[in-house]
């Protein structure tokens, strides 16, 4: 008797799991909005993160001389 095959098959991540809810349960054009919006708030992170970084600078250059 053999054994069968084995086949391995990738877990997916949480956020593939995530996405995969999401796709159930909004229509194509609520996921879009939401994706959207998530963008919005990651660019908007990055921009503040900018903003206090160039503060720093220029305070230290304020400092300096």
């Amino acid at each position: 008797m053999q054994a069968a095959p084995v086949r391995a098959t990738a877990i997916p991540s949480f956020t593939d799991a995530l996405r995969a809810v999401e796709s159930l349960l909004l229509s194509g054009g609520q996921r879009t909005a939401r994706r959207n919006a998530w963008t919005s708030v990651l660019e908007d992170r990055r921009r503040a993160k900018d903003r206090v970084e160039a503060q720093q600078v220029l305070e230290q250059s304020f400092l300096a001389h």
